[in-house]
């Protein structure tokens, strides 16, 4: 097993907001680990305590319980959080600087002398697709660019984890694959990358292993083919030379039956697989096209974690009416 970067026990993160001073448990008592070399990704809806979560963990603002241990480090000194490269959701910049003149400024806060902040500099610039613009202000880029731009600091003195906050925000489909080709040369070359993303397919693409949050808990965590249940994979099974009474036999056992062109389309679901249904066709005198597995989606994971916490809320409800009763 790979050594751990990132390491988070109990963490915990309490604000008190309002005149009245109302407490908000915005992270309550999460785990979970970034191993060296991974693609990680922090996952949940809005307000979930992603960006709450990775604040603490680069220091910016402190737990309320627990611990994190950075490169074995609790403490968080400055010579460990050099080594981390961040993308905030809304990259922050000095709208007067042109590129270069920012990650300049960028490179001296970490210490890399001028020659070596010229020359990453221009290189990060080309990488991010940014040339075009680099005698222009910041401040009159566009939100993709400005997201480029943000990916080009973190990404200026080569640190070994990166940790990037919605790093697709504001991105087109061509800038979004840009994204995902840089993120996954860096893992290539050794780089650790923790990521938060609302756009699940590019967690799906990305990703090693996932943690997700709802309400301030971690709900999910581990590998995706450990977290996509085996009994909601689907299959897709394509058959011609069906007769109608056969056809009707089969709409009768599977979630939904297509007809296009002679050929009839199935999708079926549940923990026995397409075994039985095709086993059943093939009796029936039908032929076989096709058979392709699809596994549950992160999306469709999502789904049910959600409608599974409002079940969960409408039993409480009714429990707490009951003893009012």
């Amino acid at each position: 097993m790979s050594a751990s970067v990132l390491n988070v026990r109990a963490l915990e993160k309490t604000f008190r907001i309002g005149f009245f001073r109302k407490r908000v448990d915005a992270v309550r008592g999460i785990d979970f680990e970034v191993r060296e070399g991974e693609i990680f990704g922090l996952l949940g809806p809005n307000g979930a305590g992603k960006t709450t979560t990775i604040k603490m963990v680069l220091r910016l603002i402190f737990p309320s319980g627990g611990t994190i241990e950075l490169f074995g480090d609790r403490r968080g000194l400055p010579s460990t959080m050099k080594r981390v490269g961040y993308l905030p959701e809304n990259p922050y910049v000095y709208q007067y600087l042109r590129p270069m003149e920012f990650l300049d400024l960028c490179g001296r806060l970490v210490g890399m002398d001028g020659a070596t902040r010229a020359k990453r500099g221009r290189e990060m610039i080309e990488r991010v697709g940014l040339a075009h613009a680099i005698e222009r202000p910041i401040g009159k880029f566009s939100k993709g660019m400005m997201q480029r731009m943000g990916l080009a600091q973190a990404l200026l003195h080569e640190p070994p984890l990166l940790i990037l906050d919605e790093p697709m925000s504001g991105l087109d489909p061509i800038g979004r694959k840009e994204v995902r080709e840089l993120i996954i040369e860096h893992r290539n070359l050794g780089t650790t990358i923790l990521f938060t993303s609302h756009i699940l397919s590019d967690v799906e693409l990305l990703c090693d292993r996932v943690g997700i949050l709802r309400s301030g808990k971690m709900t999910h965590y581990g590998q995706l083919d450990q977290l996509l249940r085996p009994e909601t994979r689907r299959a897709e099974v394509v058959l011609t030379d069906v007769s109608e009474s056969l056809l009707a036999q089969l709409k009768s056992i599977v979630e939904k039956a297509t007809v296009v062109d002679g050929k009839v389309t199935l999708d079926v679901t549940g923990s026995d697989g397409p075994d039985p249904v095709v086993k059943h066709a093939v009796q029936g005198g039908a032929r076989v096209v096709s058979v392709t597995a699809a596994r549950e989606t992160l999306e469709s994971l999502f789904v049910r974690d959600a409608l599974d916490a409002q079940e969960q809320l409408s039993e409480g409800t009714a429990e707490a009416t009951d003893e009012d009763d």
